[in-house]
């Protein structure tokens, strides 16, 4: 019989095939090395140093659209993507922002809905990390209902000009390329943007205490003149912004079981080693009751992750699948950082260790792509056949 092994007590590295642990373990390696000894210090200073450094990084290891096809992209499969989330999260959730903005957001927009022309303008260097990209949908006063968004678009002769403000939009600050989403007389239209086009402004949203090592922005747009090559030429309506959303969610599926790992693998080892009343913690009951109920959620959330993935390559995934894993993952994420805390008393709080960085984070991820009350709406109107969305 094998040994138990308490950091993969399913063994489902089994079901795994070497390619795809070696794209795991060569992602891993490069962030313990290059990432996670700064992360606690960008995280309390409240910036990422030499970002556009470190997106140049994630390139030359394809790690930045890693899962569409051509123009130089890597082209690998959901399960790679979804593999290289989960390490990335474990490291921090605004370095996994970083780079899932950057693929499943900025470069999926361009790749699934841009012109031939702006294909082959933006995404090589995309992929290489030279050019960064950021994704501009959620509003000051439309998060939720990004249908009801006050960003306009309107034809001046020839061209496009863009009025208008987005919030929370990670990478804005440093982004070479803004895709914007604005209304138009025919409906919601989208935009390839290059921020150095007058009139466009990013500005820094400080005072977070969340997703801090990750540079978050407040885009303005006033009287941005486009020609009409920037414009989406099919695509109208939600159904552009939605499909990004959809990929990025994706990624959180699975990037959420990073932060959830890490927290749980840090209170283990934690309980393992910490003594209290002549003994080690991890040897009371209500101690193990904790890691046995974390360690089920977490293995738990990482088999949904991979049967989403495993179908995604297969025959795809509907909007409600993807619903199913975020709204699932995410929130047990979050309960086992929270647990994880509770294990490590008041040594949870510090940034010494990994949990309160990370419980932090989560409440963010909760929330952005859709928060818990979206998702349970979706799966409502798929389950029941009815609209409850308004």
């Amino acid at each position: 019989m094998p040994a138990f092994d308490r950091l993969d007590p399913l063994s489902l590295d089994d079901l795994l095939t070497p390619d795809e642990v070696a794209v795991r373990d060569s992602v891993r390696s490069m962030l313990t090395q290059q990432v996670q000894p700064h992360v606690a210090q960008w995280f309390e200073a409240g910036q990422v140093a030499a970002p556009r450094e470190l997106f140049r990084e994630f390139g030359k290891l394809g790690l930045l659209g890693m899962h569409l096809e051509g123009y130089t992209l890597p082209g690998m499969s959901s399960v790679d993507y979804g593999l290289a989330c989960v390490e990335l999260e474990a490291c921090d959730s605004g370095v996994r922002s970083m780079v899932s903005v950057q693929g499943s957001l900025a470069m999926y927009a361009i790749w699934r809905w841009a012109s031939e022309e702006e294909k082959q303008r933006w995404l090589p260097g995309m992929g290489t990390g030279e050019i960064v990209g950021c994704f501009g949908l959620t509003e000051p006063d439309h998060g939720s209902d990004p249908g009801s968004m006050r960003t306009t678009v309107r034809r001046v002769g020839d061209d496009w000009v863009l009025d208008g403000t987005k919030m929370w939009i990670s990478n804005g600050t440093f982004a070479d390329v803004a895709v914007v989403w604005a209304q138009t007389d025919e409906g919601i239209r989208g935009f390839a943007v290059p921020t150095d086009t007058p009139g466009f402004t990013a500005r820094e949203i400080k005072h977070k205490m969340s997703l801090r090592a990750s540079a978050t922005a407040e885009l303005v747009l006033e009287g941005v003149r486009l020609p009409d090559s920037a414009r989406f030429p099919e695509v109208r309506g939600l159904k552009g912004p939605l499909s990004c959303l959809t990929e990025a969610r994706f990624g959180i599926v699975w990037g959420s079981m990073g932060a959830a790992r890490s927290s749980y693998e840090a209170a283990l080892d934690y309980a393992r080693t910490r003594e209290q009343f002549g003994r080690p913690i991890g040897g009371f009951q209500l101690t193990q009751a904790k890691l046995a109920d974390m360690c089920l959620e977490l293995h738990k959330g990482l088999l949904l992750a991979l049967h989403l993935g495993r179908r995604k390559d297969d025959v795809g995934l509907t909007t409600e699948q993807v619903s199913f894993g975020k709204l699932n993952n995410v929130r047990e994420a979050l309960e086992i950082c929270r647990t994880s805390r509770t294990i490590l008393g008041a040594n949870g709080i510090s940034l010494e260790y990994p949990v309160i960085r990370h419980m932090n984070n989560l409440e963010s991820v909760l929330t952005y792509e859709g928060t818990v009350e979206m998702h349970q709406l979706i799966l409502g109107q798929a389950l029941t056949g009815e609209s409850a969305f308004s």
